[in-house]
């Protein structure tokens, strides 16, 4: 019998308590223990970016972490960035990023989305006014297969807008 953990941490505002195997990643425990499903999984090696979210406000890739890792800590999915929005309530009620991804056709398949998205949140708040240098090298560890980069790079610009 596998030996169990438990762990106790904020997920999207909400405390959670869970007994994990101590090997279970933390991506696989946003997925399949509390069906985030928004947080892909791309390459499992840390290096696409399709797996991050928010540690303590800090970008982090939840491949390569343990679920037992978190413990304690306050976890933002791409669910918990714009908790009140629905499909009939609007662009409105989604986070500036989000915003600006649509109003820029920032992205195509929409695949690792949100791992640019939790990516540019900590950076844009630490970096109100990036350069395009800085916006290339924010989003260097992030992976898209679609768009060129040329969209998410005018979409970084827009989200500093209107964040600002």
């Amino acid at each position: 019998m596998s030996q169990r953990y438990t762990i106790r941490l904020t997920v999207n505002g909400e405390k959670i308590e869970r007994d994990v195997e101590p090997r279970l990643l933390l991506s696989d425990f946003l997925r399949h223990e509390l069906r985030l499903t928004g947080t892909h999984v791309g390459c499992e090696h840390g290096s696409c970016g399709a797996c991050t979210i928010l540690l303590d406000g800090q970008a982090v890739r939840s491949c390569i972490m343990f679920a037992v890792q978190a413990d304690g800590h306050a976890l933002t999915t791409i669910e918990g960035v714009a908790p009140d929005w629905t499909a009939s309530s609007g662009p409105e009620a989604m986070h500036p990023v989000q915003i600006a991804f649509w109003e820029k056709h920032g992205l195509q398949c929409g695949y690792c989305t949100p791992g640019f998205i939790m990516t540019l949140i900590p950076f844009l708040e630490e970096n109100p006014h990036p350069s395009d240098e800085e916006i290339i090298q924010a989003i260097s560890g992030n992976i898209c297969r679609c768009t060129g980069y040329q969209n998410i790079v005018a979409a970084v610009r827009r989200a500093a807008e209107l964040m600002g």
